[in-house]
């Protein structure tokens, strides 16, 4: 990549790589629940940003960009990603750690790990996403919007019926 020689853009990207990836590594292993799968997004997403990083330096936020390539990729790659498991016999969540302390000190407040992970993993990608950007990270409502590419309506009912549907699916299995 030709940009990648000068000196001061090459410098700011690998700041913004430095800074972000154990924020976009959570953030990828809290919506794929599976650490090979987070690792690939986050390279998957640092090559895309790379591609266009003339435009994506002039940017308010590249940071805001790159979780964008992020949850685009988890959401658009999530069925060749289930059927890779399918294919391998892998079970959808179990025998996987958090990728890092910080993801799983943010799981300890749970009793059972295990059943959180079912239960999310009932979800699909794109409430795991909205759940995700809107409680892990932290975002506003109209920044996960934005991310997604929908109205801030549906990032509200999503989460709504997402968190519905997690009660729901804790309370059956613990009954």
């Amino acid at each position: 990549m030709e940009w990648l020689r000068g000196r001061e853009q090459r410098r700011a990207f690998e700041r913004l790589v430095a800074e972000a990836t154990d924020g976009l590594r959570r953030t990828a292993y809290l919506m794929t629940w599976d650490r090979q799968e987070a690792e690939d997004l986050v390279q998957t997403t640092w090559t895309a940003v790379a591609r266009r990083w003339p435009r994506v330096s002039r940017m308010p936020s590249p940071l805001a960009y790159a979780r964008r390539v992020l949850v685009n990729a988890a959401i658009d790659g999530r069925p060749r990603l289930q059927r890779r498991r399918q294919e391998l016999g892998h079970s959808e969540v179990e025998g996987r750690e958090p990728p890092d302390t910080a993801a799983g000190r943010a799981l300890t407040a749970v009793e059972d790990r295990h059943e959180l992970r079912r239960a999310l993993s009932r979800l699909s990608t794109r409430q795991r996403a909205i759940l995700v950007l809107r409680y892990w990270v932290d975002l506003p409502e109209l920044e996960v919007a934005e991310l997604l590419g929908c109205s801030v309506g549906t990032v509200k009912s999503t989460a709504s019926r997402a968190l519905a549907q997690l009660r729901q699916s804790l309370t059956t299995d613990n009954t």
